[in-house]
């Protein structure tokens, strides 16, 4: 049977309060979790859905529709992801100004990211969003500037998790890694050209200003939500409560709206690996983004937040072009081995991962580190190491993201919401500790450092992928 199709099964009977006795996971006989592993159930909604009645879930929607949900997605990834990197190239001036020191300043964006991991509505999300950077740009002390930004960061980055999980709804399993690849085009180039518009806008304006940008961004996400978002669900939530009591009401709400079920599925190994995944790579940027001012700046002796805000352009190239390269090479690896094997299994997007997590990614951040720590190639060298980063960055998140979405295909937002959490955990370390550890260390054996962490997050990647393989190989020998 195809992986995307649903198998038959019987609405489970309700209990005594009225609520249907549906477990959260369960065995599944699909593709490689054939071998009985625990999965998420299929939802009871679903049960007994053809082949074509799933083709008609993905055409709800004409693909010049697709593709503006995706452009709507992306616009609010760009102005929640803007925001944890728009005030690098002005740190100075922001500590100098709440008279603190760079460091503190970037925990607070460490804070940022750390709250970078809720599921509220879109457009509650955009309103609330832009509330909070007004209050950040008229800050009047350190402890309001901490905590505007710590509620921006709670409240303007649902996009990222509902982002992925409109695209996962609308669009084809062999066609999800495309279009979720111009979606982290733009949250990752958000972070990249953030810094640069903050450098040029502190060049001449206020550190202020950068949170009035925000602002703006802000509001014209909450426009385009309410303008141009359709409801993308399969089926809605509040259909699901329909018949039951008002006791069953509240403990299903509680059961949706539970964090640890969330954080719970990281104890599977295969998520947790897929986390360590996409940990690395985010700490990879944070680390090379972070502490840019402070290390380029002495090495090349540039004085102004502009020259110093044209290096971010780097890796924000690389991320645009890899754009155009990364979702397509995802959704093409799954296309290949469905061909070798005549079902798909969601471990082989994951292939697409491999070159650039092993052996780019790491390659890249060592030469870029101990070139600034040596002093040597001059300019060329770690702008070049900056692109091919970011090129290669683009290259290995979509195979994780998509992945992600297909694994558990019943709670696909979840495993997105978790995954989302353990990587920005991990960022908000790595941008908190990188300017510390670099004055400790220095900038080559931090980038060493990184690059071993990337690396053999991409050891687990491939174990995971050469596990679901052969389980997939035994269950078809056994069929």
């Amino acid at each position: 049977m195809s992986h995307d199709e649903i198998e038959q099964s019987e609405k489970p009977e309700p209990s005594s309060d009225g609520r249907p006795e549906t477990p959260d996971l369960v065995p599944t006989t699909s593709n490689a979790e054939k071998s009985g592993s625990i999965v998420p159930a299929v939802d009871v909604n679903d049960a007994g859905l053809s082949r074509q009645d799933t083709e008609a879930i993905y055409n709800r929607f004409t693909p010049a529709k697709k593709r503006l949900v995706t452009a709507v997605v992306a616009c609010g990834g760009i102005a929640s992801t803007v925001s944890s990197l728009l005030l690098l190239a002005a740190i100075p001036e922001i500590a100098a100004d709440l008279n603190t020191t760079g460091t503190t300043i970037n925990v607070s964006n460490a804070i940022y990211v750390l709250f970078m991991e809720t599921t509220q509505p879109c457009i509650i999300s955009a309103c609330t969003f832009f509330a909070f950077n007004v209050g950040t740009a008229l800050s009047p002390n350190l402890a309001a500037f901490f905590v505007f930004r710590m509620f921006s960061a709670f409240t303007g980055t649902a996009y990222l998790v509902l982002g992925s999980s409109c695209i996962g709804d609308i669009y084809k399993p062999t066609e999800r890694g495309t279009a979720l690849a111009f979606f982290l085009n733009g949250t990752l180039i958000g972070q990249s050209f953030g810094p640069f518009i903050g450098g040029v806008m502190v060049n001449f304006h206020s550190w202020r200003s950068l949170f009035w940008f925000q602002s703006a961004l802000a509001g014209l996400t909450a426009i385009l939500a309410v303008a141009f978002l359709p409801e993308t669900s399969h089926r809605l939530r509040s259909d699901e409560l329909k018949g039951l009591s008002t006791k069953a009401k509240v403990a299903q709400v509680w059961d949706w709206a539970n964090p640890f079920r969330v954080l719970a599925l990281l104890l599977i190994p295969k998520l947790f690996v897929a986390g360590v995944a996409a940990s690395a790579l985010v700490w990879n940027m944070q680390a090379l983004l972070t502490p840019i001012r402070y290390v380029i700046n002495p090495r090349f002796n540039l004085t102004s937040p502009l020259e110093s805000g044209l290096f971010f352009l780097a890796p924000g190239c690389g991320f645009f072009f890899g754009t155009y390269a990364g979702g397509r090479w995802a959704d093409r690896t799954v296309k290949h081995w469905i061909n070798i094997r005549g079902r798909r299994v969601p471990e082989d997007r994951l292939r697409s991962s491999f070159v650039a997590m092993g052996a780019v990614i790491p390659i890249c951040i060592i030469v870029y580190g101990w070139s600034i720590e040596k002093a040597v190639g001059g300019i060329p060298l770690p702008v070049i190491c900056m692109f091919i980063q970011g090129f290669a960055q683009v290259i290995a998140f979509p195979s994780i993201n998509t992945y992600c979405l297909d694994v558990f295909k019943g709670r696909s937002a979840e495993v997105i919401a978790g995954n989302y959490f353990f990587r920005y955990a991990i960022a908000a370390v790595g941008t908190a500790s990188c300017l510390p550890a670099i004055q400790s260390i220095g900038v080559g054996w931090f980038s060493t450092i990184t690059a071993l962490f990337v690396f053999f997050a991409a050891v687990a990647v491939y174990c995971v992928v050469i596990i679901a393989a052969k389980e997939d190989a035994k269950v078809n020998e056994a069929v």
